[in-house]
């Protein structure tokens, strides 16, 4: 007979893949997680997973326990939800997945007031520099930023982003400062690799007039995935970033950065959440959640200071 705890445990070796993986995420020994495994397959008489030296590939059976049993935990978890909801309270398991900076920034404060509102919720907050790799089962909500690769999901928007191209003071006084889009192609531009964008490809269209945008294919001097270190390098006084308003208000408040080419505009990227419907998509407490975020979001913190 299968527990929720053996569900539980088996559903960390799904996600690891590998013992040692399953071992740190259970805070165990790799040992502790064999023999547990070992014993949870003769207890069921048939095997879950194929060993290899570095990854445990599932069987059939696996798979099998790994979906249904992800499924059987979400309905004891919405059953658990409903009949506390009797009562008016929120309950349950929240798994948030959101950027790294951003969710750093914003989405952590915001899932520490509301664990405050809501005690009886429990939170996992995941961050990560691509979220939209993550499987469809291992989230609640999604904060994503930017152009969505999946537009069957359930979208809410929460706040405003503009993509805002900017350089240091030093830089443009050194190189001079670009009149048009492809003025760029002489300049040393910085590109944040995020989102499985083509990001070597930046498209301005004028704020005003229906003219054909501009598109600039540039070749980046420096890349990297982790917008702090873009901006770092921005500072640092190394070339031209394109950055989302939120992570670059500041700077440009306080004259560390310059906005470069303030008559045109670059493609929104808009904060959204994504709710899974294979998940608690539609529970009270994501819902919850999402009400929560939107009003701290609301005016959006990065429009309080003047741009």
């Amino acid at each position: 007979m299968l527990s929720t705890d053996d569900i539980r445990f088996f559903l960390a070796i799904a996600a690891a893949r590998s013992l040692a993986a399953a071992a740190r995420a259970l805070d165990v020994t790799p040992s502790a997680v064999s023999q547990r495994l070992q014993s949870l397959e003769q207890r069921l008489g048939v095997q879950l997973v194929s060993r290899s030296a570095r990854r445990l590939t599932l069987t059939d059976e696996g798979e099998l326990l790994m979906r249904r049993g992800g499924a059987l935990l979400d309905e004891a978890m919405e059953l658990t939800e409903a009949l506390r909801a009797r009562r008016g309270t929120i309950a349950g398991h929240l798994k948030i997945l959101a950027p790294l900076g951003f969710g750093r920034r914003y989405i952590a404060p915001v899932v520490a007031s509301f664990r405050s509102r809501h005690p009886d919720v429990s939170v996992e907050l995941e961050l990560s520099d691509r979220p939209g790799r993550a499987a469809a089962g291992a989230w609640d909500v999604m904060i994503h930023i930017g152009a969505l690769q999946d537009s069957t999901l359930r979208l809410l928007r929460l706040a405003p982003n503009e993509r805002l191209l900017c350089a240091s003071p030093a830089y443009l006084k050194r190189r001079g400062t670009p009149a048009s889009p492809q003025q760029l192609r002489g300049h040393d531009c910085i590109a944040l690799r995020e989102n499985e964008e083509d990001v070597t490809l930046w498209r301005f269209s004028r704020r005003r007039g229906a003219a054909e945008p501009d598109v600039v294919r540039i070749e980046p001097m420096l890349s990297s995935n982790d917008g702090e270190v873009v901006k770092a390098w921005a500072l640092m006084d190394h070339g031209l970033i394109v950055r989302s308003e939120w992570d670059v208000a500041e700077d440009l408040a306080s004259g560390r950065l310059v906005r470069v080419l303030p008559n045109f505009r670059l493609p929104p990227a808009d904060i959204v959440a994504l709710l899974n419907p294979g998940r608690g998509g539609r529970a009270r407490r994501t819902q919850a959640f999402v009400e929560h975020l939107r009003a701290v979001l609301a005016p959006p913190p990065w429009r309080s200071r003047p741009r």
